[in-house]
């Protein structure tokens, strides 16, 4: 519904072929016994892309980061992450997921929580290059500003600080794709800012492209090219201002929905819950 922005330098992960998608989606369908999560979806997203995929819980958000994941398969259409069908363990995707807390007294260092983005896919570089394994986990730790922590216990570090770690493995491995999901929940407006900084930062300076599951778009507003927008089956794709509108949220809700841009955030109104005006997707609104 618009066109891609020029995308900034490419990334050194493998690449799609020259003017192919990094990410690429025809007549996609994801089937649970009768229920249908989404059927005909068609979505390419381009190097340096930044998209958002929004909607209620149960819409198939996280489903569609699983079919890219190579976690999951389709019922129906077809798939490809850079030109190849996705697969488990890929190094051409780099994952950020939900930030949770890790447990306090877990034996593990920050660097080594990065490193598992290196062997996790490649099981590990080998003792020969251990010099090289490490040079990329520091690069790594200094691009999201994590190497004052490095050689930290993980367990001891703020959420936020944790999930900088988890952007840092998600980068080591230098993807060509960025998949987010739900990456800032349970953090403070100040760490919301430093990940979705850092997150960005990339997809211009290494042309990776972003696919970022959330239930809230203003942590991301400012970045976003386009949004995804899943509701019980139903999509629509297009740039924010052509999707997040009363009239196109109404129609996939069915039902009454008010879209009201204040300052430089868009509420979204739904049904009366419990006397408090809500989101569609369940949080309750100030």
């Amino acid at each position: 519904m618009t066109a891609h922005p020029s995308a900034p330098a490419r990334s050194t992960a493998p690449a799609p072929p020259a003017g192919a998608p990094a990410i690429e989606l025809r007549g996609a369908q994801v089937r649970f016994g009768e229920r249908t999560l989404w059927d005909g979806l068609d979505l390419d997203v381009a190097p340096g892309e930044f998209v958002a995929v929004l909607g209620p819980n149960g819409s198939g958000k996280t489903t569609l980061v699983r079919v890219l994941l190579g976690l999951q398969e389709l019922s129906a259409g077809e798939v490809r992450i850079s030109g190849a069908p996705p697969r488990r363990g890929s190094p051409t995707i780099g994952y950020v997921p939900q930030q949770k807390a890790l447990e306090r007294d877990l034996p593990l260092r920050g660097r080594d929580l990065v490193g598992l983005g290196l062997d996790g896919h490649r099981f590990g570089l080998g003792l020969r290059d251990r010099a090289a394994r490490r040079a990329r986990v520091d690069a790594a730790l200094a691009a999201v500003g994590g190497t004052a922590y490095a050689n930290a216990p993980v367990g001891q570090l703020s959420g936020g600080e944790q999930q900088r770690l988890r952007v840092a493995q998600a980068l080591v491995g230098d993807p060509a794709v960025l998949l987010c999901d739900e990456p800032l929940l349970s953090l403070d407006l100040a760490h919301q800012r430093t990940v979705t900084d850092l997150i960005d930062a990339r997809r211009r300076t290494a042309g990776t492209a972003v696919l970022f599951v959330t239930h809230e778009i203003n942590p991301v507003l400012p970045l976003v090219d386009r949004v995804l927008y899943l509701v019980d089956g139903r999509f629509r794709i297009g740039p924010t201002a052509e999707v997040m509108t009363s009239e196109v949220l109404s129609e996939l809700y069915r039902t009454d929905v008010d879209v009201l841009r204040v300052r430089d955030r868009i509420v979204v109104v739904g049904a009366e819950h419990a006397g408090a005006h809500c989101h569609p997707d369940g949080e309750a609104l100030p």
